[in-house]
C-alpha cells in the first residue's frame, strides 16, 4: 500500500520551494518542516532577497517551526531539504534537536558531512530522496549563471 504522505510527497514540496526560490533569482534549495503528518513551515532561500547569508531556507524552516510549535525543539519534527544542509545549518539543526532530516541531493563541496559537521545524536538522516529533481535544478541555476558572466 503507497502512503499518501510519505519522504516523496514532502520532498515535492520541498521542490515546490526551490522553485519560488529559482523564480526570485535565489539558489533554488527547498525545505518543508513536517510534525505529526502536517507541514508546518515552508521556505526557500532568501539570501539575496534579505541581503543576508544567513537566510538559507534551513534557517527560515527552522524559525518558522519553532514560532509555530512554541518552542526551541523540534524533537518531534522532520526536516525536508532539496539539498544536504551546509555546516551553518547544520550547527542550527543540531541545536534545535530536529529528529529527522530527509535530503534530496548531496553537496560534496559544502555538505555538513563534508565539513565534518556533526549533528544531533538522536537526529536521523534519510538521502536520496527525489536526488535528480532536486539537483537538475540547482545545476541549471549555476549553469545560467555561469554563461551570464
Amino acid at each position: 500500500m503507497i502512503e499518501l504522505y510519505d519522504d516523496k510527497y514532502y520532498m515535492r514540496r520541498a521542490i515546490d520551494e526551490a522553485k519560488i526560490a529559482l523564480q526570485k533569482n535565489e539558489v533554488p534549495i527547498g525545505a518543508v518542516i513536517v510534525s505529526n503528518n502536517q507541514i508546518i513551515a515552508r521556505s526557500h532561500n532568501l539570501t539575496e532577497t534579505l541581503n543576508d547569508v544567513t537566510a538559507h531556507a534551513e534557517m527560515q524552516a527552522i524559525t518558522s517551526a519553532a514560532n509555530y510549535i512554541g518552542g526551541k525543539y523540534l524533537k518531534d519534527c522532520t526536516l525536508y531539504v532539496t539539498l544536504e544542509p551546509c555546516q551553518m545549518c547544520a550547527g542550527a539543526l543540531y541545536w534545535s534537536q530536529i529528529s529527522k532530516i530527509v535530503i534530496g541531493a548531496s553537496d560534496s563541496h559544502r555538505g555538513f558531512r563534508t565539513m565534518k559537521t556533526k549533528l544531533h545524536p538522536k537526529t536521523k538522516i534519510t538521502d536520496g530522496i527525489l536526488s535528480s529533481e532536486s539537483k537538475v535544478l540547482i545545476d541549471e541555476f549555476f549553469e545560467k549563471k555561469r554563461k551570464l558572466k
